[in-house]
Parts: C-alpha cells; sequence; structure tokens
C-alpha cells in the first residue's frame, strides 16, 4: 500500500485558494487531510488528529508559523514543511533553524510539493524501520551507542550526551549527528548526507542541509564559530573529527 493511503497532512493555511487546492490535490493523491487557518487552531487540530506530517504556512493570524513549528517541535519530531513567501529568506532560514525539515516557497506546483511530502514520509518510516542502524553506505555500524570524544549518541534510547550533559534534537538533527559519528573520520559528500537523511528522491535544495549542520553547530561545539567535530571540508561535504 502507497505511504500516502494511510497518512494524515495537516495543512496549516488561511488562503482560501491554497487551502481548497492543497485539500483537492491531497485527497486526490490518497492523503487524509484536516486543515486548521490560525496557529493557535493549528495547535489544537496537531493533538486531535495526530498528523504524520505538517504543512506550515509562516504568515498566520494570531500565533505566528515560527511559533507554531516552535512548539510542534518542542512536543513532537513529526516531519514539518514551512510554506514561506518567496521574499522571505531569512524567514525561511530562521524556520529551518526552529525545527522545519524542509520548505517551500508560494507560489508552488502541487506536484512537487506531494513529491516533498512523500520523501519526508517515506524517510520517517525508514527510520522507524531502521531500529538505530545506519545505511550501509558508506559504512554500516551496528552498535546502539556511539562515543566520539565527550560526545556519546545512544540510539535506542534516542539520547545525545554532551559533555556531560543531555541535549535534546529533533529528529534530523539526531539522524545526522548519528551519521557523521558513525562515519567519523571520512568525509561525507553533501549529497550522500541529502540522500542519508532526507531520502533519495529529495527535491529540495542542499540549504536545508546547511541549517541543519548550523544548528547541530550551535549545540555540539564548543565554539559553534570556529568548530572542531563537525568540519566542513570545501569542495566536498562535511566530517566528523575524531581529533577533539
Amino acid at each position: 500500500m502507497d505511504n500516502a493511503e494511510r497518512s494524515r497532512v495537516l495543512v496549516v493555511e488561511d488562503e482560501e485558494a491554497y487551502v481548497d487546492a492543497l485539500t483537492v490535490g491531497l485527497t486526490r493523491e490518497g492523503f487524509d487531510v484536516s486543515v486548521a487557518r490560525t496557529g493557535a487552531e493549528a495547535l489544537a487540530v496537531f493533538d486531535e488528529c495526530a498528523p504524520d506530517i505538517v504543512l506550515l504556512d509562516l504568515m498566520l493570524p494570531n500565533v505566528s508559523g515560527l511559533d507554531v513549528c516552535r512548539e510542534l517541535r518542542s512536543r513532537s519530531s513529526v516531519p514539518i514543511i514551512m510554506v514561506t513567501a518567496k521574499s522571505a529568506e531569512v524567514d525561511t532560514v530562521v524556520g529551518l533553524e526552529v525545527g522545519a525539515d524542509d520548505y517551500v516557497t508560494k507560489p508552488y506546483r502541487i506536484r512537487e510539493l506531494i513529491a516533498r511530502i512523500r520523501a519526508l514520509l517515506r524517510r520517517d518510516e525508514l527510520i522507524r524501520a531502521e531500529t538505530g542502524r545506519t545505511a550501509s553506505a558508506p559504512e554500516d555500524v551496528a552498535e546502539e551507542a556511539i562515543v566520539v570524544g565527550d560526545i556519546s549518541l545512544d540510539t535506542a534510547k534516542h539520547e545525545v550526551v554532551i559533555r556531560g550533559e543531555e541535549v535534546s534534537l529533533p529528529l534530523k538533527e539526531f539522524e545526522l549527528l548519528h551519521y557523521l559519528m558513525a562515519n567519523a573520520g571520512r568525509v561525507l559528500t553533501r549529497d550522500a548526507l541529502i540522500e542519508r537523511i532526507w531520502g533519495y528522491d529529495y527535491v529540495g535544495d542542499t540549504k536545508t542541509l546547511d541549517v541543519h549542520i548550523k544548528r547541530l553547530r550551535a549545540k555540539v561545539e564548543e565554539e559553534p564559530s570556529r568548530p572542531a567535530s563537525i568540519v566542513t571540508i570545501r569542495g566536498l561535504g562535511y566530517k566528523f573529527d575524531r581529533q577533539r
């Protein structure tokens, strides 16, 4: 059975034209659709319908999309796709920093949006099915706990301890850190990281990866502006440095 046939999308949108188009388009593709038109309503509907993914507009009445994203991320690892105006570059970055997994800009094509929704849903389904195992490329690591320097990560408990303090990470950040640590010392290309964390059919751009790396560095590094653990390899990607 296609994942869309059993997946519920919470659409948080106050423009009726988009609400109508999304409801029709997503329903036609087999999704169950719930709609909220304000930020406050979004939080209430989220608790009622327990969606598999959230499509969240930034510009909402009474409670902003950023605040809704921040609140949802504090209580759930559900995938969140932010919807922004084409000129809202700063808001897009902030949205990713507060926990969104991906973003699209208005106006968007329904077909591309559905492809992104399906990619995120498949990725999360694989993560749940793997029960802590990393992918076989470039290295398969079976152990549940990984320790590199003063950072330890336990996949079974979904716990990360950094310099003696437990740190809470959203699902995508946790998976990204896990993959980097499991392959400590190896250079991981941007394409390999995107394929591993967002799926081989990810249709977004690489800015999402960069923002997640930035968020991880803020939590992992003693000096985020001078990263010593998550190192950029110019022109290639990133490496988790064993030397700490």
